[in-house]
């Protein structure tokens, strides 16, 4: 059946017309061609009839006929294939066969043939087509030209796009005949006649004929003609040039609509007016808000396309638009005031003001738009705030008076029959357009250029704060109503819901927020409701809940933003050195209405159905300010946390007493609905108070309220939940997390809430397991990095985790299990694990328990080697768990075997690790003072030139050499310091003179800043294993520096026990389970012992210096464990196990960090880590192993010197130093590992020292304030 004959030509012919006639609605209902060959294309999968049309059948059958044997005979072959596994696995059976039916010939000549046929068909139907057009001069052919189209979108190869246009193409002669049919004068038979020859031409045709113009002039006229079919049919025709020619073409056709309308608002035809309302059902009403209607859809079609065209293009819509909604009557028309102007048409039709906000949406038309309103027709913009002037004005007085405000949203929501609107319901309607639009206006600059504007009743300008506070004043004076079927609806046309609207997009503005909503004015109309609330004054306030939720809402919004924030905090001032003085600033007002909301202390809100929502909502608020440095400093003299503290506890005594609902009782849903309330109001409560815990001082303050546990408990429950559905957590909640470990009581509370079994088990997982949902296709990849990028997440979690003061708490006094055989399946569930399967691997059962021994082992020895950077961490592995001895058997052990004896160290990952942390636990020095071997292999014929070793001593290569230091030339400026410090209070201002002394020697000689060697003769008792190897490590130190003698081990000695001694005289009795606070002190006293090589391992001279030295407010933060159990903090404090450098000292680090060095701060929040935590190990270890002996030196003599604050001002330098470091490695995801292991390279004191200047000039009186009152009760 390769050839067709005659009869078939006909056959297909009759079915093919019989297909085109079945889905001709469908394609003549498509905008373009393009669509109806999509439709045609999509026909098996949209029409459900498609299998039943003969035409359809036909071809199935032929195709049949045709190559249905090539099929049958491909498919056995490719199925025999199958059997012997000849046709690999991706190649299915289907793929085959289709592949070789199309290569076939028959496949070939069926193609060749089926085209042929096709091509006589449709040249007959065209035929046929245009023998019918001839016959029939009335042209109602519009249904056949969709078939044809219809067919012209099928597959013939030689059918053009012109094909469906050809049988209406109009010579220019029957455009001009057209457009003479079409002027006015002529008799009305002969226009209609005109116009349906009109709706019938392609209008490229039309809108590109040299007639076109003239033709314009004529639709123009024709638009206002009496008989309602004839303009019908003109609006018809412009809504198919809209819809079906481009941007250049159709804005000819808008500015032809638009200037009809503005004519017929001029003319005297027109006589509606405001206070006779508006009848839709009205014929001559509704042909009007046809054409409006008309525009208004193309107002929001229009700038998908404009921007492709010329600007000029764009100008002439946007400027008939403009011209046609700036009509209005003579001023001295009677008819003036209540002229219903266009404007309240199109706000009828697009009350939100859509057009606007997309006209605006591109900087390309915004700026043509503001250009035009600022220059030609800023009336429109005036009439729009006088609108919303006047709404406000007649809102304020209804609400003044107690009476009810007709609404038309909620009327046409009841009334759905109702076809006509009031003066007042009109009123409102143009009142939301002008909102909708001033809103969107005053979003960019250019449109808040436009203003202050001058009203002619209004004897001052309107400025930009005067409309904020305007939009501010409607939420209270007209709120949204509580939310009911009712309202559900048509909530977001009410005043308040569209005010909320513009000033949350305001908030979430980044420029203009801070010119505008950061003023008084505006803030002082958000807290009006508060203030009066506060005050005891009367509220005239509809819905007073659901307007302090909006106000929470905004104000929450604001000081989520820096800006904001500070504004709220400070006023107009940028710190509270420069807040405004003329009264209290916002964050005042807020705090003190959010305690009288939780002590239930204001008679207006009790009893409130939403009053806890009320309570949440300003809590938050309260929130996003203490969750900062600086926020929490203003807020604590208030005591909120107190007070949210009090109603946590009263809470949770309640949800304790809601008695569990029984199913088949009738109480069943009251009691469900009560408990679910109170729960939700103690996880608000709960979660108020664990966000205290983004900041150190913070921190410290939750744990005074004893809801620490509850709150880490209620955040794992959160974090696990969130897990669950695959979200990821909040940068906020991993720095909760380092914040709380970097305390004894938080670690304590992470432990016990099952936070670090979780972690430890999914690091196991990662490390050892992989994802068990995971369908193995192929083999895993080799991990190339130390640490694979699935485990980099979990790494830097635990490193966040364990600090010293959470590693004492978790490890003190646990041995490893060390088991004769391990389980495969045995996961580890705590730290004790971690180091007894991934670090101390030594026995053949712990290797043998691991699927990936050597990444696994490595991912130890990393996390090893940052812990022990924390020298009491160090000291605490060391001594509990050997892990020295640990790591050099295994050293010992990883050597080739030669006839001889044990050979050569085999090179390998594992032991480079091993070798580089031995190194780093054995050797104290700063950067220029111990030498760490890379963890990597060089390229070429030596890849690791270090020597690795398997017993003490180390190699002397590691050490680096001691410069000499130049011998000391006389010195009038030190002299003089001398001479000032031999004869002290000789003269008035001693301490400052000898200050500025120091400052200048430091500046021009900071060598001559150093100890002196003596020998000491003391006594030896006996220390704890801790201490007594914090004490060689000390010596060791110090003999290297050249400081101590052989015997200083023993003066050292003396020194700790009498230190000891003599703070014991002034420690309190303490009963707790925390290990940090036993009798004695668990850390190393790393300041003793700097002061013991300064003063050259004379032992009575260091302990007369600390004598004296505890006297000074600077030991508490130099010397740390000064104030172990001490007396003179308050019992409360000392309880919570923590130190004043944490809550005190690094609380005021981040602050200074953030207000001088806000990159820096960024990149600790964005890496989930905090620098009072390094700032804290860093102090805690006098920069041990950070700075070279002489640095460390000049920062306790500067701090001595120069005061307490100093020891700050040192941390923000170093981050000052670090900063391009900083960035670079948070960008890489590694910045608690780069701060941790890397020394201070480069960093000198003396050279920031005028910087540390500059701090003091500013910060000194709050710091210093903030440090002495450490020994009050709660800070």
């Amino acid at each position: 059946m390769s050839q067709f004959t005659s009869e078939d030509e006909a056959l297909l012919q009759s079915m093919l017309r019989q297909l085109l006639q079945s889905v001709k609605e469908k394609i003549t209902g498509a905008p373009s061609v393009e669509c109806a060959e999509e439709i045609l294309l999509h026909l098996e999968e949209t029409d459900e009839n498609f299998h039943n049309y003969e035409f359809v059948k036909y071809l199935r059958q032929y195709i049949n006929n045709t190559v249905g044997s090539v099929i049958e005979e491909e498919t056995e072959k490719c199925t025999s294939a199958q059997s012997q596994g000849e046709v690999s696995g991706y190649d299915t059976l289907v793929q085959h066969v289709t592949k070789k039916t199309r290569e076939s010939k028959e496949y070939t000549e069926m193609m060749h043939a089926l085209k042929n046929v096709m091509m006589v068909v449709v040249e007959s139907l065209i035929n046929k087509f245009e023998e019918d057009r001839m016959r029939n001069k009335e042209l109602d052919s519009k249904p056949k030209k969709g078939r044809q189209s219809g067919y012209d979108t099928d597959n013939c190869s030689d059918s053009d796009s012109s094909f469906n246009q050809s049988y209406t193409f109009m010579s220019q002669e029957q455009l001009q005949l057209l457009v003479e049919r079409f002027d006015p004068v002529q008799p009305k038979e002969v226009r209609q006649k005109a116009l349906q020859t009109l709706c019938i031409a392609p209008p490229s045709d039309i809108l590109n004929s040299e007639s076109w113009p003239n033709l314009r002039k004529h639709l123009t006229m024709s638009l206002s003609d009496p008989d309602a079919a004839f303009s019908e049919k003109i609006l018809r025709f412009y809504a198919k040039t809209f819809s079906s020619s481009p941007f250049n073409m159709t804005r000819e056709v808008y500015t032809s609509l638009a200037r009809h309308l503005e004519l017929y608002f001029l003319s005297g035809e027109y006589s509606l007016r405001i206070s006779a309302g508006l009848d839709v059902s009205n014929a001559d009403v509704n042909r009007l808000l046809k054409k409006i209607r008309l525009l208004n859809e193309y107002q929001k079609e229009a700038p998908s396309s404009w921007i492709r065209h010329p600007e000029k293009y764009m100008e002439e819509v946007v400027e008939s638009t403009l011209s046609l909604l700036s009509v209005k009557r003579e001023p001295d028309h009677p008819a003036s005031p209540d002229f219903l102007s266009p404007i309240y048409f199109l706000a009828l039709l697009d009350i939100k003001a859509v057009w606007f906000k997309k006209w605006t949406h591109a900087y390309y038309s915004r700026t043509v738009v503001f250009r035009l309103l600022e220059k030609k027709y800023k009336s429109l913009i005036n009439a729009a705030v006088q609108q919303c002037l006047d709404y406000f004005e007649f809102c304020k007085a209804a609400v003044n008076t107690n009476s009810k405000i007709s609404e038309f949203s909620q009327q046409h929501c009841s009334d759905k029959q109702n076809f006509s609107y009031t003066g007042s319901e009109l009123q409102h309607i143009y009142f939301v357009h002008s909102l909708c639009l001033l809103g969107r206006l005053l979003i960019y600059k250019q449109g808040r250029n436009l203003f202050p504007i001058k009203l002619k009743n209004k004897k001052d300008s309107v400025t930009v704060t005067d409309l904020l506070v305007l939009f501010t004043q409607l939420i209270y004076y007209f709120p949204s109503h509580q939310k009911t079927a009712l309202t559900t609806q048509t909530e977001s046309y009410s005043p308040a819901s569209l005010a909320m609207e513009i000033l949350q997009a305001f908030c979430d503005q980044a420029g203009c927020t801070a010119e505008c909503l950061y003023t008084d004015a505006v803030i002082d109309a958000l807290l009006h409701p508060v203030q009066s609330l506060l005050s005891g004054k009367e509220v005239y306030i509809n819905c007073l809940e659901t307007t302090l939720i909006d106000v929470a809402d905004i104000l929450a919004r604001i000081a989520a933003v820096e800006d904001g924030l500070s504004f709220l905090l400070y006023g107009d001032g940028e710190n509270e050195k420069t807040a405004k003085e003329d009264g209290p600033t916002a964050v005042h007002v807020i705090v003190q209405f959010t305690k009288k909301l939780l002590h239930d202390d204001i008679s207006l809100l009790s009893g409130a159905e939403i009053l806890p929502v009320v309570k949440g909502a300003f809590i938050f608020v309260c929130r996003q300010m203490y969750r900062t440095c600086e926020g929490l400093q203003m807020l604590i003299p208030y005591g909120l946390h107190e007070s949210i503290g009090e109603a946590w506890k009263k809470t949770s005594l309640l949800s304790e007493r809601v008695p569990t609902p029984v199913t088949g009782t009738d109480s069943t849903s009251s009691i469900s609905l009560e408990s679910k309330n109170i729960l939700l109001w103690e996880e608000t409560l709960l979660d108020a108070l664990l966000n205290y815990s983004a900041t150190s001082k913070g921190l410290f303050l939750l744990h005074g309220t004893g809801a620490l546990n509850d709150c880490v408990n209620f955040m794992f429950s959160s974090l696990s939940k969130k897990l669950q559905t695959n979200e990821y957590e909040e940068f906020g909640n991993r720095v909760i997390v380092t914040q709380m470990a970097t305390t004894p009581t938080g670690a304590v509370a992470l432990q016990s809430s099952g936070f670090i079994k979780a972690l430890v088990t999914e690091l196991w997982a990662l490390l050892e397991c992989g994802k068990d949902d995971l369908r193995i296709t192929q083999p895993k990849s080799t991990p190339v990095d130390p640490i694979d990028q699935s485990c980099q997440k979990s790494f830097l979690s635990l490193i966040n985790l364990l600090t010293y003061p959470a590693v004492l708490e978790l490890l003190s006094q646990q041995d490893i299990p060390n088991k004769p055989m391990y389980s495969f399946r045995e996961v580890p569930t705590d730290i004790t694990d971690i180091i007894d399967r991934l670090i101390i691997l030594n026995s053949e059962a712990k290797i043998h328990s691991l699927f990936n021994y050597e990444q696994s082992h490595i991912f130890g020895l990393r996390l090893l080697n940052v812990l022990c950077c924390e020298l009491n961490t160090l000291l605490l592995l060391e001594t509990q768990y050997h892990v020295s001895q640990a790591l050099l058997t295994a050293q010992a052990e990883n050597v080739t075997e030669t006839p001889e004896g044990p050979g050569d160290f085999i090179i390998d990952g594992l032991s480079v690790e091993r070798n580089h942390v031995l190194v780093r636990i054995n050797l104290i020095g700063g950067p220029q003072e111990r030498i760490l071997p890379l963890r990597e292999l060089d390229k070429g014929s030596d890849p690791y030139p270090w020597p690795m070793f398997s017993s003490f001593p180390l190699p002397k290569c590691y050490l680096a050499e001691i410069p000499r230091k130049a011998e000391l030339r006389q010195d009038k400026d030190l002299d003089k310091l001398l001479s000032l410090l031999k004869s002290p209070e000789k003269q008035s201002g001693w301490a400052e003179i000898c200050r500025k002394q120091f400052c200048k020697v430091m500046k021009s000689r900071p060598d001559a800043i150093s100890g002196k060697t003596m020998d000491a003769d003391v006594k030896k008792e006996s220390l704890s294993s801790v201490h007594q190897l914090g004490v060689e490590m000390t010596v060791r130190y110090g003999k290297y520096l050249n400081l101590l003698n052989d015997h200083a081990e023993n003066g050292l000695c003396f020194v700790l026990i009498s230190c000891e001694k003599f703070l014991k005289q002034q420690q309190r009795t303490v009963v707790s389970s925390l290990c940090c606070l036993q009798e004695r002190c668990a850390g190393y006293d790393w300041f003793a012992s700097s002061v013991f090589l300064m003063m050259s391992g004379d032992g009575e001279k260091t302990l007369t210096f600390l004598q004296r030295f505890s006297r000074l407010l600077v030991s508490a933060f130099l010397w740390l464990p000064r104030l172990h159990l001490s007396m003179h903090l308050p019992a409360t404090t000392v309880e919570s196990g923590i130190h004043p450098v944490y809550f005190c000292s690094t609380h005021h680090i981040e602050m200074l960090l953030k207000a001088e060095l806000p990159l820096v701060s960024s990149a600790f929040h964005m890496s989930g880590f905090t620098p009072s935590q390094i700032c804290l190990q860093w102090i805690t270890q006098c920069f041990w192993n950070y700075m070279d002996w002489s640095e460390i030196c000049h920062y306790i003599a500067i701090c001595i010197f120069l005061g307490p604050d100093y020891q700050i001002y040192m941390c923000i330098s170093v981050f000052k130093h670090l900063q391009q470091d900083i960035l670079k490695h948070t960008e890489a995801q590694d910045l608690q590992v780069f701060l941790k292991e890397e020394a201070l390279h480069g960093f000198r004191v003396s050279d920031y020292l005028e910087y540390m200047e500059s701090l003091e000039a500013i910060y000194r009186p709050m710091l210093l304030k903030d440090m002495r009152n450490i020994r009050l009760q709660n800070t």
